[in-house]
């Protein structure tokens, strides 16, 4: 049983790890907004 309570506290630590990073971008990183342009080829407008 040592074995697994190894294992598990391994895991929990990396999920703690990946939710800190995840939460930290979340909350702390703000994207910038810019514009952006998509050019669709006419050939896409006709439906087949």
């Amino acid at each position: 049983m040592p074995s697994l309570f190894r294992f598990l506290t391994v895991v929990a630590v990396i999920f703690g790890i990946g939710y800190g990073i995840v939460f930290a971008l979340a909350n702390y990183v703000q994207p910038k907004p810019r514009e952006m342009t998509v050019t669709i080829p006419p050939d896409k407008f006709l439906k087949k």
